[in-house]
């Protein structure tokens, strides 16, 4: 069984999909004001984990991500720069792409833009209107939250201090601000505007997000997902104009990933400890390293952050990378044992156990390690067989489809040019031209190409990968 903690009734429940083998997923997504830092793919990762073992499980996973495009930050940072909303968002909506595919994260089904999806939420908001639970002011349409009695049971917020009326703009406050929130914001000179029969203007953050889940998932769907920094007032606020709008439940389980802190501090560009991936990736990172380190710890935990942690991932990933080299490139004797097949299956339980106990993430890497460490002792011993090494592999490889940190076949490839210096590299050293071949090993590895020359030949790795021949 299943089993996740939900933050609406904060219990582990037993999950059961709203339709058998079916799931529908919504995780909320960047606002494209400016470069994402590893915090925030701290959360997409913990989504991609749950969408993975969903999938390893048997699920069919319907997933959809926003794009918000529209909002305070990204108006603001249009206007500053002189640019269009479009023009603006568009170039960290690329950016976010390249960092989710440099993470090896799986893509969502659709990645709906809010500007893309401005009637749908025009008739969410008239529909509040409609039945009450909205009202206009000053040209902006705001949701009553005393209109709307469960409002605080995900959050658990203490609603006592509640004056009726009070209204907040921003679309992000603080917990102290527990005031009606916006609908719909009247235009301000300069801003991007619609008008859709409301009165030009553009949403409030929150409403972005129940249209568009609705627009793709329908009115109730299975699992919602963000950082705890989402529960209020964003998805305090979606789960009240959904459910007042439609009548039905809007989400039944909602799950939360906890912060990413650095050195023991909240995330800061005035500290200097605020990091996005491209920082990371200009000191020679491997992204797969970070996908490794961001996902060892269980996601409701808090995460520290610190390059010796960053190295310990990647010895970690290292051997793994080492186990999956043995296998496909020792000469192992034919034939097969059952002791290999019989630790597979184990390993494969020991996996979908932990991770069906709300994501456990220690046990589910510990089935991994144990199983690579148990068979890298039958290779030392000699006791592998090509079909155990086969059987192994596939393992290994049905492991990682959940972790994802193993590198992809595609791009372990090298350029032409490099493949042909290693070519040329071994040709001179047959012909027993050394000052050549070093020539060519320190060009090489100038270009971050390390060899490493065995009986069986050479093998070339580039700098902080395993080896390839």
């Amino acid at each position: 069984m299943i089993r996740f903690f939900n933050t609406l009734s904060g219990l582990v429940e037993d999950f059961q999909p709203l339709t058998p083998g079916q799931v529908k997923l919504y995780t909320c997504g960047p606002t494209v004001y400016d470069y994402a830092h590893i915090g925030n793919y701290r959360a997409y990762l913990f989504e991609d984990l749950l969408k993975r073992f969903l999938q390893l499980a048997g699920f069919r996973v319907t997933h959809i991500m926003n794009i918000t495009d529209v909002d305070d930050k990204t108006i603001r940072g249009a206007k500053a720069r002189g640019e269009s909303l479009r023009d603006y968002t568009d170039i960290y909506t690329r950016s976010f792409f390249e960092d989710i595919r440099a993470l090896n994260i799986l893509p969502a089904d659709h990645y709906p833009r809010a500007t893309d999806h401005i009637p749908e939420m025009a008739r969410l908001v008239r529909g509040l209107l409609d039945k009450g639970f909205a009202y206009e002011m000053d040209g902006s349409i705001y949701f009553s939250i005393a209109k709307f009695p469960s409002y605080g049971r995900l959050s658990k917020i203490d609603l006592s201090n509640l004056s009726p009326g009070q209204r907040v703009e921003a679309d992000e406050y603080e917990k102290e601000n527990v005031h009606d929130f916006a609908l719909w914001k009247k235009t301000k000179e300069g801003d991007p505007f619609w008008d859709v029969g409301l009165g030009p203007g553009r949403p409030g953050w929150h409403v972005e997000c129940s249209a568009m889940s609705a627009a793709y998932l329908g009115e109730t769907f299975d699992i919602h997902c963000g950082g705890v920094d989402n529960i209020f007032p964003h998805h305090e606020n979606e789960i009240a104009q959904s459910e007042a709008f439609s009548g039905k439940t809007f989400v039944r389980y909602w799950l939360h990933c906890h912060h990413l802190i650095v050195d023991g501090q909240k995330m800061s560009k005035s500290k200097g400890n605020f990091f996005t991936l491209k920082d990371l990736l200009a000191k020679g990172l491997d992204p797969l390293d970070l996908r490794f380190l961001l996902l060892a710890t269980h996601y409701r935990k808090t995460l520290n952050f610190t390059f010796e942690a960053l190295e310990q991932a990647r010895a970690a990933r290292q051997r793994l990378r080492d186990f999956l080299y043995e296998l496909d490139h020792r000469a192992f004797p034919e034939g097969e044992t059952e002791e290999v097949g019989a630790l597979a299956e184990k390993s494969r339980a020991k996996l979908l156990q932990g991770l069906s106990d709300d994501l456990n993430i220690s046990t589910a890497l510990t089935a991994v390690f144990e199983f690579v460490r148990k068979v890298n002792a039958r290779i030392a011993g000699d006791k592998l067989r090509k079909n155990d090494a086969l059987r192994a592999r596939a393992m290994l490889v049905e492991m990682d489809s959940v972790l994802g940190v193993l590198p992809r076949p595609a791009e372990e490839a090298l350029p032409a040019h490099l493949l042909q210096k290693i070519k040329d590299r071994e040709n001179a050293r047959r012909e027993k031209n050394y000052g050549l071949a070093d020539k060519l090993r320190s060009e090489l590895l100038e270009a971050g190409i390390v060899l490493e020359d065995s009986k069986e030949g050479v093998r070339w790795k580039v700098q902080g990968h395993g080896p390839k021949t």
